[in-house]
């Protein structure tokens, strides 16, 4: 299987967005329910609609690159999941990418797949490009929800961290101890 440095690269990226989200909602998941739906600042009113909403997005992306079928109905069944819940079925939605983008070739990368547009129709979008959406659309939501949980009793998460030498102890433990690839093996 013929794998450049952009397949590795999203291979990478789709492990660390398993672990930035793992992260993130382990420390969420130490809220209160009541705190985790608390309204505060941001583009969604609390934790609780950011994470979701990242998790509905997630599914109908993968849900596309899977060329599963669901398209919009993704949205329409999804039911808004409380921390725990939703780290788990954050978690296994990350599983499914990380399964994607691990049998992602060079070859792959151009091929287009169907996204349901409602209204504005279907339209062909690039695996290549759809991942980089996919990607920073989690980046910028886990953001904005770092920042709010910066306003609670619980102390965000690091997560601007990368498959670096300097924290590759650190990395491979955690990786491990979630079952994933330590980043050497992502090569």
């Amino acid at each position: 299987m013929p794998r450049g440095p952009l397949t590795a690269h999203f291979r990478k990226m789709a492990h660390n967005n398993a672990w930035a989200n793992w992260r993130l909602l382990s420390a969420c998941a130490r809220l209160s329910d009541e705190a985790f739906r608390a309204t505060r600042t941001s583009f969604f009113p609390s934790l609780h609609e950011t994470l979701n909403h990242n998790l509905m997005v997630d599914l109908y992306y993968i849900d596309a690159l899977e060329r599963s079928g669901l398209g919009r109905q993704i949205f329409a069944r999804f039911v808004p999941l409380a921390a725990a819940g939703l780290m788990e079925a954050q978690a296994v939605a990350d599983r499914r990418l990380i399964a994607f983008c691990d049998g992602l070739t060079d070859a792959n990368l151009g091929v287009t797949v169907t996204t349901d547009r409602g209204e504005n129709g279907t339209i062909e979008e690039r695996i290549d490009d759809m991942l980089a959406h996919l990607f920073q659309h989690q980046i910028h939501h886990r953001g904005q929800a770092h920042a709010m949980l910066a306003g609670t009793d619980v102390p965000p998460p690091q997560l601007d961290e990368y498959f670096l030498i300097y924290d590759s102890q650190r990395t491979r433990d955690e990786l491990r101890r979630l079952d994933l690839a330590p980043p050497e093996a992502l090569l």
